[in-house]
């Protein structure tokens, strides 16, 4: 889906769709860098956001859901944190450059013509000395996991988001298994890639 008021039926339609706690592949790669400033580009209802601000970031959440962001601040105001919600869509939005400490682009799964203009801009948001990371479900996915989208130009290749991102470090561009939560379980193949920018 990529119609914003597509997203806010299905956000409507059940209670946190991903649920309340962050994305443990997430959270264990951003473990140990400094609290700063954070991006968490298409946010959904922003629970890697609010993860993020319990941490100690001061972070920008950005969707163009609008029930999304409703309930990234309803549930940012019930766990005692702030964040600054933006409603805006990523595909033509450019966050300001060289801005953030840490930015975060997770299951964002559109057209890969798409997606590499929002790879581009996503790189260039990044401060000296920060971080991008870009997590979401593999095209090997297709034939050898669980869930995601049934498209392949959706799904993410590790060395063509790596290519994405200019003139940051490449850190780590591979591909994951991830456990999934189902009868009988399940396992998922993630993208995952981290790039910094020197200081």
């Amino acid at each position: 889906m990529t119609d914003a008021s597509a997203w806010d039926e299905r956000y409507r339609a059940t209670d946190l769709v991903w649920g309340a706690e962050p994305n443990r592949v997430f959270a264990a790669t951003v473990a140990g860098l400094p609290a700063g400033r954070a991006l968490d580009l298409a946010c959904g209802e922003g629970r890697n956001a609010i993860w993020l601000a319990e941490q100690g970031w001061r972070v920008t959440a950005v969707d163009f859901s609008q029930v999304a962001l409703e309930r990234a601040r309803g549930l940012a105001a019930r766990r005692g944190v702030a964040i600054d919600v933006r409603s805006e869509d990523v595909r033509a939005w450019a966050p300001p450059r060289g801005a953030f400490d840490l930015v975060a682009l997770l299951y964002l799964h559109l057209p890969s013509a798409e997606l590499r203009h929002v790879h581009v801009r996503a790189a260039a948001a990044v401060a000296p000395g920060g971080t991008l990371i870009v997590l979401g479900h593999d095209r090997q996915n297709l034939d050898h996991g669980h869930g995601g989208p049934r498209d392949a130009d959706r799904l993410l290749v590790p060395d063509l988001v790596a290519a994405d991102v200019g003139d940051l470090e490449v850190v780590e561009a591979a591909t994951i298994t991830r456990a999934v939560a189902s009868d009988p379980p399940a396992t998922a193949l993630d993208t995952l890639v981290r790039a910094t920018r020197p200081r």
